[in-house]
Formats: C-alpha cells, sequence, structure tokens
C-alpha cells in the first residue's frame, strides 16, 4: 500500500485524456485502480464515483480522429491507489 500523505486524494470525476478538463496529471503519477460492481476493470478511461459511472472503449472502435470509442457503463465505482 502506498502512503497517504505522498499521495493526492482521489478527485470525484477523473479523466485518463490530456485534453479532458477532468485529467489530472498529479494523480497518474501513481497506479490507480477502478472497481466497478465489485470487479476490478482496467480498461476504464474516465470515471465519475458520485453519478456512478464509467467509460470504457468500444472494442478496437475508433472515431475520426483516431481516439477510441467510449461507452458508459453505470453501475457502483470505487477508485483506489494499488
Amino acid at each position: 500500500m502506498t502512503d497517504a500523505t505522498s499521495t493526492p486524494a482521489l478527485p470525484d470525476h477523473l479523466s485518463s485524456d490530456p485534453r479532458s478538463p477532468h485529467h489530472n496529471a498529479a494523480v497518474f503519477e501513481h497506479d490507480i485502480g477502478i472497481r466497478f460492481n465489485g470487479k476490478e476493470r482496467f480498461d476504464v478511461q474516465e470515471y465519475c464515483v458520485s453519478e456512478g459511472w464509467v467509460k470504457v472503449p468500444a472494442g478496437k472502435t475508433v472515431d475520426r480522429k483516431g481516439q477510441p470509442l467510449l461507452i458508459k457503463l453505470k453501475g457502483t465505482v470505487e477508485a483506489f491507489y494499488r
């Protein structure tokens, strides 16, 4: 486990896309885990704990700019440091 004083608090809404206003580079310096509906997910691109959703890639499909298409899944979301 990591020391709680050296890691920033996990935000309620976080995105791995640096273009997003919800991206926080300081949080990504540490290893983050997401548990969705009781199972750990490794493909989460964005999450919101209070609203209870995660965004994950929809297979290998990409948009016209080459970014993966994301689908929103609703359920119980828990974010934690590994």
